[in-house]
């Protein structure tokens, strides 16, 4: 697991909003910690500050494509400096005992497509492992990311540290070809998890058994939007926990019929109170629904990446 990234100007100048990204449990563990800013010695002195939690590792975002990030020349802003970003990672790996690995993108367009050079540059300044998003920082995330890059750097003999590939990936069947297919050492998943946090599981019972686990059916969903709730009112407060939440629901009850006037409830009611009784209306009026399995994307499973390009 990782953190939500932190800025490291705001850790070093001590931002309560920072300091408390920096919190982690023991049943998260193994826990990365991520970090992005723009600046060798904000970026040093912030991973000094990290250690002192003991995470298991430290990660550096390179990846960000947010205008608000990048306009800071921090996330994907710096792949187009790389000789910044190798400054930036050197700094951090020289400031900390803890492994130090990097999350980025392919490169800043399809013009400076430059993540092989960028992979070797890193790992000769110490990163221990390597995630990239198959997209640039133009592309946002639109269109389909692209994998053959990531496998070129995978297939680098000089390349001896791990490498993870990120995008697209949101069924059991599309990390398991696109693993197989393109070498990585494993598969990083994001969006996907939005709303449907049972996908690490189906993941890895289908690598290891062929098959696939049921969907979760509506009262395991109700139950999870109930602790997500729960841990964001309480990280929060009501007012932003609930207004934060409210961009949840639809993933989490995608798939239910004629869910829109439930759903229209709970965005707009600002009470725990009444949204929990919502929520035992759902269960009761969708008891015994049987959810369908994930749709997978055949098309975007057997893809030619000159025609995704």
């Amino acid at each position: 697991m990782y953190t939500e990234f932190i800025s490291s100007e705001g850790l070093i100048r001590d931002a309560i909003k920072s300091r408390r990204k920096l919190d982690i449990f023991e049943n998260e563990r193994p826990v990365g910690i991520q970090i992005f800013g723009g600046d060798e010695e904000a970026m040093a002195m912030s991973a000094g500050i990290v250690e002192t939690v003991n995470p298991d590792l430290l990660d550096i975002n390179f990846g960000c494509p947010v205008k608000k990030v990048v306009s800071k020349g921090a996330g994907a802003a710096v792949l187009k400096d790389i000789e910044l970003m190798v400054r930036l990672t050197k700094a951090v790996v020289r400031s900390t005992n803890l492994p130090v690995t990097v999350k980025t993108r392919l490169g800043w367009d399809d013009a400076h497509i430059n993540i092989e050079e960028v992979a070797e540059r890193l790992q000769d300044v110490g990163i221990k492992a390597l995630a990239i998003h198959g997209r640039t920082r133009c592309q946002l995330y639109k269109g389909v990311a692209d994998w053959e890059p990531i496998a070129r750097v995978k297939n680098n003999p000089r390349i001896q540290i791990p490498v993870f590939g990120n995008g697209d990936i949101d069924s059991p069947e599309k990390a398991l070809h696109y693993k197989n297919k393109f070498g990585v050492d494993g598969i990083m998943i994001g969006r996907a998890a939005i709303g449907y946090p049972w996908i690490f599981n189906e993941i890895k019972h289908f690598v290891a058994t062929g098959t696939h686990l049921p969907p979760p059916g509506i009262e395991q969903r109700v139950e999870v939007i109930r602790q997500h709730l729960t841990r964001s009112v309480e990280w929060k407060g009501t007012k932003t926990g609930i207004n934060e939440m409210r961009r949840h629901y639809t993933n989490y009850l995608r798939g239910l019929p004629n869910i829109k006037e439930f759903r229209l409830k709970l965005v707009t009611l600002s009470e725990p109170e009444m949204i929990e009784e919502v929520l035992e209306e759902i269960t009761d009026f969708y008891k015994g629904f049987e959810f369908e399995p994930r749709k997978i994307d055949m098309d975007a499973m057997a893809y030619d990446c000159k025609s995704a390009v």
